[in-house]
């Protein structure tokens, strides 16, 4: 699974109330992502005969970082066992009236041991939800919540991430801001308390690790905190590559040259593709159900194929590094 992947929802699905584990949120991100690659491949037999979609422990452990994989596969399994009684609640606009709608997340949910792999079949609800490409969809690279360890975190990002192109948020009565991370109006009464354990850890791991940075403002009624807004920006990307630079002159941070994968004739190309280093560096991009897998001239092709079109995404080492290196076994 390529970390670029888009993670797409339909604006109702953002706004939506519901209550989850941050690995119920991690589990159900790779599951949107699967089912609309198969949608995307006009495989409509997962979408029209609710056919199950399988989401491999291998990636959940490689996307989010997990360092234990016996904390991994518990963690799914749990995660297997509540999800099927979790519910979530939108609006949608129904003639002249609105409404208020509750469903599940998924209809059917297994976990297969011998295989570390989760099957799961979406909900009747939530498939139009994050698979039509509909104009009232908010998107965000899968990358930009690997590194969130907080629910809350990756919740409240999802939230704010809706108006990123905006300079801030609309307001948020404070019942409907704690129904939004999952929260009753009950719990944390005390503003000192919501705040230090919920708010500003969330707003911590949003600036460290994501595309944006947001500041919490407050609203009041009275001595009363009536709700909250935000302000956010979008940091600015790194540039790697200096204008009207030389393109011979070697990049340092990626530790090539601009051309150099350009040079390379096919038989190089594939020589470095499958060279056990290049291997170990670049496998965790492809999902183990692509046909990539069935042999080396399929990886040998299909990597060679996505080296040459899109160099910038593997520069962990030089290419001579990977020409250099032993060749893998051939199966």
């Amino acid at each position: 699974m390529n970390c670029n992947s888009l993670v797409v929802k339909e604006n109702s699905l953002i706004q939506a109330t519901y209550n989850l584990t941050l690995v119920e949120q991690r589990l159900l991100l790779l599951a949107i992502i699967v089912i609309r690659e198969h949608t995307h491949k006009n495989e409509l037999d997962y979408i029209a005969f609710d056919k199950p979609i399988r989401v491999f422990a291998e990636d959940y452990i490689k996307q989010f970082d997990i360092s234990s994989r016996s904390t991994a596969y518990e963690g799914l399994k749990d995660a297997c066992k509540a999800l099927f009684a979790r519910q979530f609640s939108y609006q949608e606009k129904r003639g002249k009236g609105v409404a208020n709608i509750t469903s599940r997340w998924v209809s059917d949910v297994a976990y297969i041991d011998n295989e570390a792999v989760v099957e799961l079949t979406f909900s009747r609800v939530v498939i139009p939800l994050i698979t039509e490409l509909e104009k009232n969809l908010t998107s965000y690279e899968i990358k930009q919540v690997s590194q969130l360890t907080s629910g809350y975190a990756l919740r409240l990002y999802e939230v704010l991430v809706a108006w990123k192109s905006q300079p801030k948020t609309p307001k948020m009565e404070l019942n409907e801001f704690k129904s939004r991370l999952g929260l009753s109006p009950y719990q944390y009464p005390r503003m000192d308390n919501f705040k230090r354990i919920v708010v500003s850890p969330a707003i911590e791991q949003i600036n460290k690790h994501t595309d944006i940075t947001v500041e919490l403002k407050q609203y009041k009624e009275g001595r009363r905190v009536a709700g909250f807004w935000f302000t956010i920006k979008q940091k600015k990307k790194k540039t790697t590559i200096a204008k009207n630079r030389d393109p011979n002159t070697m990049d340092w941070i990626n530790n090539k040259t601009e051309n150099e994968v350009n040079a390379l004739n096919p038989k190089q190309l594939a020589r470095a593709v499958n060279s056990k280093k290049f291997i170990s560096d670049y496998a965790h991009l492809v999902m183990p159900q692509n046909p990539a897998n069935s042999s080396s001239s399929a990886w040998i092709t299909h990597m060679a194929t996505w080296l040459k079109k899109d160099p910038s995404k593997f520069t962990k080492r030089p290419m001579k590094e990977y020409l250099d290196d032993e060749q893998a076994d051939r199966f």
